[in-house]
C-alpha cells in the first residue's frame, strides 16, 4: 500500500474530525454514550488548532490517518479503521519521532490496541492518573520513549 505523509490544511479539518470520529467507534468502546457527539466539536473547533498537525494519505489523496503534536507529545493519533494493521500509524509515529522529536504519549488504558502498539514502538509506562484531562474516570496511562 502506498501512501504519503503530509501537511493538513485548515480546509481539512472536517476529513481529519471523520477519521477521529470512525477510529474512536471503532477503538473506544469503554466511552460512555453521548462524549463522541460532545468531542467531535471540541476537536474541530480547538484542538486541532493547539497541535502540530501530520496525516498520511492514501495514493487517491485522502487523508487516513493523523497525528496532533504539541511540544515532545503526541496529543493525538488516529487511523481510520479500514486501515488499521497497514503500517499507518506506525509511520505516523515514526515521523513524528524522528521530525518531530516526539518522547511522551498518554493513551487511555482501557484503550488496549492502543496500549499494546505503542509499547510496540519503544514508548514504557512512566506513570498513570485515574482520570483524564477532563476529570472523566478514564484513566490514562503516561508514556515515555525509549530510544
Amino acid at each position: 500500500m502506498q501512501f504519503s505523509i503530509d501537511e493538513v490544511s485548515k480546509e481539512e479539518y472536517s476529513a481529519v474530525v471523520g477519521v477521529w470520529e470512525a477510529s474512536v467507534r471503532a477503538t473506544h468502546d469503554f466511552l460512555k454514550p453521548g462524549d463522541i457527539e460532545r468531542f467531535k466539536p471540541l476537536i474541530l473547533n480547538q484542538y486541532l488548532d493547539m497541535v502540530t498537525l501530520a496525516c498520511i494519505r492514501n495514493e487517491a489523496g485522502n487523508i487516513e490517518g493523523f497525528v496532533g503534536v504539541a511540544g515532545d507529545k503526541v496529543e493525538m493519533l488516529f487511523v481510520h479503521p479500514a486501515t488499521m494493521g497497514t503500517g499507518m500509524g506506525g509511520a505516523l509515529m515514526h515521523y513524528a519521532i524522528h521530525s518531530l522529536k516526539v518522547k511522551k504519549v498518554d493513551v487511555n488504558e482501557d484503550n488496549s490496541r492502543a496500549v499494546a502498539f505503542y509499547k510496540h514502538i519503544g514508548f514504557k509506562v512512566e506513570g498513570r492518573s485515574p482520570l483524564d484531562d477532563e476529570g472523566n474516570p478514564y484513566p490514562i496511562l503516561h508514556l515515555q520513549y525509549q530510544d
